[in-house]
């Protein structure tokens, strides 16, 4: 997830009996692997001298994405062509701010809303900065929630329908609750799954299918919470393990299949509804320590942010085929 990482991770523990997923490129200027016999297209290639390294996006409905850049403190659009424009820029936090696990000031999860507003993360290790931050298109960012400053929030996710933001905090260990319009923090899940066994626990979290997903880098797994009718968080259940270093993820349709992002590994995983899992995407198919996916109809949008290989943070898309 960050370059602050230094221990050596083991691989991922790939499924013999996971089925096949397909990629076949999308978008412009195609690379494929020999290895995998994929083809992805390169959306963006960025900049890496201007601390360009995608942390986290969301889509917008015109075929652009929207990025955190995780240590230059900016949103950023990156339209088809790939061309990039700065939609905001956060404020440098005081003078001998530390942030947790990571000591540089943090932009993590981001999401979007159905009338354009931008939802999204930022730590810093001082008060008066982290926490959750609004968007509105036209506008300029402000804080809508405060975080505790010796956490690290990382991976949102928005659930409109009740008007709900869920906030992953590595450091912690916690889901937090905010009200879309702000406010105060709920401390929503917090259990031992959660936790971090090293370094970084809750990193990726997504609402699906009546839960709250959330992965766990250190210790390799997918989690599923369930919201119960009152709103309250239910029993954590582990749905899939052998996932170390995994970041981001995102859900490949209405099932429970899902991407996963393997920072560290340069891989992409697909993990089964069972836990079976597979790698799909590789560092030979132009990935650069993948931070985070969206998807769309059949079409995943993968960021990286080339935290470790220092040589092409970009923005890929490939085509998902159906498993035979």
């Amino acid at each position: 997830m960050s370059r602050a990482l230094t221990r050596t991770r083991t691989g991922l523990l790939a499924s013999a009996v996971a089925a096949a997923l397909a990629m076949t490129a999308v978008g412009p200027a195609a690379t494929a692997s020999a290895e995998s016999h994929n083809a992805v297209r390169f959306m963006a290639h960025l900049d890496i001298a201007d601390g360009q390294r995608p942390e986290n996006i969301t889509l917008e409905p015109g075929g652009s994405a929207v990025v955190t850049f995780a240590y230059s403190r900016q949103v950023a659009r990156i339209s088809p062509d790939g061309t990039v424009t700065v939609l905001a820029t956060l404020p440098e936090p005081p003078a001998g701010s530390v942030t947790p696990a990571l000591s540089s000031p943090f932009l993590g999860g981001i999401v979007r809303a159905h009338d354009g507003t931008l939802y999204f993360l930022y730590a810093t290790g001082s008060a008066d900065l982290t926490g959750l931050w609004r968007l509105r298109p036209g506008g300029d960012p402000q804080r809508i929630a405060a975080l505790p400053a010796d956490g690290l929030p990382n991976g949102l996710a928005l659930d409109e329908r009740s008007g709900t933001l869920y906030a992953a905090d590595s450091v912690l260990g916690t889901v937090w609750r905010v009200p879309l319009s702000g406010g105060d923090a709920t401390r929503w899940a917090d259990a031992p799954e959660l936790d971090a066994a090293g370094f970084l626990g809750a990193n990726g979290v997504k609402v699906h299918n009546g839960a709250v997903w959330v992965s766990n880098l250190d210790q390799g797994t997918v989690l599923r919470i369930p919201v119960t009718r009152r709103g309250t968080a239910g029993p954590v259940q582990t749905r899939a393990t052998g996932l170390v270093n995994i970041d981001d993820f995102a859900f490949t349709g209405q099932g429970d299949t899902l991407l996963a992002a393997i920072n560290a590994d340069n891989e992409v995983a697909r993990v089964r509804p069972d836990g079976s899992h597979r790698v799909v995407l590789t560092g030979t198919d132009g990935l650069q320590n993948p931070t985070s996916l969206a998807v769309r109809g059949r079409t995943a949008y993968i960021a990286n942010g080339a935290y470790f290989t220092n040589e092409d943070p970009n923005l890929l898309t490939a085509r998902i085929v159906p498993g035979k």
